[in-house]
């Protein structure tokens, strides 16, 4: 992805995003509520069509280019299949766009979930159409794998079922797959790399272990907190009584001496995304 951006009118929802997704990997691809994460993936499996930039895929421009496009599924949170269709016949009309279909993968997952493929899929739950969406994508033979809020309405034994399903596709197949999700706790341990965006801008692309690396908490009383501190990248503050916490993202300094009242600790991937992008946070402030 080169320079995207994507308008909508006067609006800006993507504003010059670039990266690249690496080949075999899971991304976490996080945001919050109206952040463009739903617009981005859109744009990469070319359902909408960027303003600005260009989006390649092995170096081929995806727009109206079949060849491209067969490498790219999109599980999206929208439902847009035929609501008389019964689900093996979605599964069958799945096949017909991609060419080859793994069949037996598809019912192994639907006996899993206790899917049955008769049903209409107007006819199932919310999280019932999340898994059925899930079979679908995982029984393509798409190199990448777009999947938009795949836990919606799901339980948590379900939605450990799904990442269970996911991590052992991609063990076996080493697509690349994007993950947006708001449940950024329960897949901190499948994302190996992490993009997040924030108001159309993408403000972190990352290996998850690097990013937690440079996470700090640091813990102690307000003013040895703050003396600390001082000339840190501070992405919050949290205090309880006389303990204050400030949250830290960015490297420390080792020669910056560390009072005998104060600790430092590793924060967790979700506590750094709230405070990266709140309205006082960010890199960089």
């Amino acid at each position: 992805m080169k320079q995207v951006a994507k308008n909508y009118g006067k609006k800006e929802i993507l504003k010059s995003l670039d990266f690249e997704l690496q080949p075999g990997k899971i991304y976490g691809l996080l945001g919050r509520n109206g952040a463009g994460k739903s617009t981005l993936l859109n744009l990469l499996a070319n359902r909408i069509f960027p303003t600005s930039g260009e989006i390649l895929v092995d170096d081929q421009n995806v727009i109206d280019n079949a060849q491209a496009l067969g490498k790219i599924y999109l599980m999206s949170e929208k439902n847009l299949y035929p609501a008389s269709q019964s689900l093996e016949q979605l599964l069958r009309g799945t096949k017909l766009l991609y060419g080859k279909f793994n069949f037996q993968l598809a019912y192994d997952l639907a006996g899993e979930f206790e899917l049955s493929l008769q049903q209409k899929f107007s006819k199932l739950s919310t999280g019932y159409r999340s898994i059925f969406k899930l079979i679908a994508a995982l029984a393509t033979p798409a190199q990448y794998l777009l999947l938009d809020e795949p836990t919606l309405g799901l339980d948590a034994h379900h939605r450990n079922l799904v990442y269970q399903a996911i991590m052992d596709d991609y063990l076996e197949n080493h697509r690349t797959v994007v993950i947006a999700t708001h449940l950024i706790d329960e897949i901190a341990n499948l994302m190996e790399h992490v993009l997040i965006i924030d108001r159309g801008k993408l403000i972190l692309d990352g290996e998850t272990e690097d990013i937690l690396a440079n996470a700090h908490l640091v813990v102690g009383p307000a003013k040895d907190v703050a003396k600390y501190t001082a000339g840190f990248n501070i992405i919050g503050r949290e205090a309880l009584g006389r303990i204050t916490g400030y949250y830290i993202y960015g490297p420390l300094d080792d020669q910056r001496i560390l009072p005998d009242t104060v600790s430092i600790e590793q924060t967790d991937l979700q506590k750094l995304f709230i405070y990266l992008t709140n309205n006082q946070g960010g890199i960089g402030k």
